[in-house]
């Protein structure tokens, strides 16, 4: 038993030191009203790709947030639409945002990358879906964020995934606040909607799913396995080894 929880507190400590090592020793990040903003080059162009398109985003958070944990947002193009809409839950103000273009711009100078893709037919059935559930998320007026354990921006893309069955996306191990629940036990699906998981609020959880492969939640941070495509997730580094492809 001593060397189980020795172990399972070097797997998640270790990697947790590692990335603060890495963000101790590089340069200051520009002040936030300063930062890098511009477009990564992710997203299609509307005037030349017609199609519908809905992407899932995500980032390093800022400063020292960004050892241990991602913002995550999501932008929909309707088809022929000549920009996107992009949905963001944020800190400040009124928690849901809702604005028109830049669906790839980098979070306050860290670059994004995309968890999940769908164009054509497949993104056209899933918009009306998306737009119902960001309708009806319950988290999105003046004081409703809370950066741990949620509800978040992670939170936000979590529930509206669980309510739009086909966005199986898989999200960031250091996506803090993804497990998060009201109730202080509940058994749910898992963000990709293909799996289960039990969530102790947020605060601690298990869950497995042919996406997410089997996870241990504990205060926010992932520790996980997926066997299918092969790969370990730890907190701070995140996902390692073979990448899931966003497409569909």
């Amino acid at each position: 038993m001593r060397l189980a929880v020795l172990a399972l507190a070097i797997l998640y400590f270790g990697p947790l030191l590692a990335q603060f090592a890495v963000y101790a020793a590089s340069d200051p990040q520009a002040h936030w009203s300063r930062a890098d903003r511009t477009r990564a080059g992710l997203a299609p162009d509307p005037a030349s790709v017609k199609a519908a398109i809905v992407q899932v985003y995500s980032a390093r958070a800022y400063r020292w947030r960004g050892v241990f944990a991602v913002h995550t947002w999501l932008a929909i193009k309707e088809e022929g639409a000549a920009d996107y809409t992009r949905y963001d839950v944020i800190g400040w103000g009124r928690a849901l945002r809702t604005g028109i273009g830049q669906p790839d711009s980098r979070w306050v100078g860290n670059e994004p990358v995309v968890l999940f893709e769908a164009r054509g037919g497949a993104a056209a059935a899933m918009i009306p879906k998306i737009r119902a559930a960001v309708a009806g998320y319950p988290h999105r007026g003046n004081g409703a964020y809370t950066l741990w354990p949620g509800p978040n921006s992670n939170s936000f893309i979590a529930a509206i995934a669980r309510q739009s069955p086909e966005l199986n996306v898989a999200m960031s191990p250091l996506a803090i606040g993804k497990d998060y629940t009201p109730g202080w036990i509940s058994l749910m699906q898992t963000p990709s909607n293909t799996g289960w998981q039990l969530s102790f609020a947020g605060y601690a959880g298990i869950g497995i799913g042919s996406v997410e492969g089997l996870e241990l939640h504990i205060l926010g941070q992932t520790l996980g396995i997926d066997v299918l495509r092969p790969a370990v997730k730890l907190p701070g580094l995140g996902r390692l080894g073979l990448s899931r492809s966003p497409a569909i």
